[in-house]
């Protein structure tokens, strides 16, 4: 029997047997890049929320402010979040004018990654961040 006759039909074996590798190992590329950009993504939330609360005119708008810019800007970079929390620490307000102040935010926002979901992989990540932004020093806080 010749030396090749004996290896007929093995590329094919092979190639049965890896495909389904290779599938879940770009799968798991994929989510960890979709991981690593919802990362960034709540880190930008989180800037614009502090940013839009620092902006607010008084400390009672301050919160909803946040909690709006928190989900457009989860919203414009395609993010679900199947559950968001913002917390907003607004005590700054109470620091006279002409004094150093700030708004701190923090927020929890639970990914939702269901479309591209396999056994064994997570179908949600939770994704933290705080920003804290400073309140203009000569301006009026009500």
């Amino acid at each position: 029997m010749r030396a090749g006759a004996r290896e007929r039909g093995s590329a094919t074996i092979e190639l049965a047997v890896l495909t389904p590798v290779a599938i879940v190992f770009f799968i798991a590329v994929l989510m960890a890049g979709r991981i690593g950009l919802a990362r960034q993504a709540a880190d930008a939330a989180a800037y614009d929320a502090a940013r839009t609360a620092s902006l607010a005119r008084t400390e009672g708008t301050a919160g909803t402010q946040a909690r709006d810019a928190a989900a457009r800007s989860f919203a414009a970079q395609g993010i679900r979040c199947k559950t968001m929390t913002v917390a907003t620490d607004t005590s700054g307000f109470d620091v006279p004018v002409g004094q150093s102040a700030t708004v701190r935010v923090s927020l929890t926002c639970v990914a939702d990654f269901s479309d591209i979901v396999l056994p064994g992989m997570p179908g949600s990540a939770t994704l933290t961040s705080t920003f804290t932004s400073p309140l203009d020093t000569y301006r009026s806080r009500g």
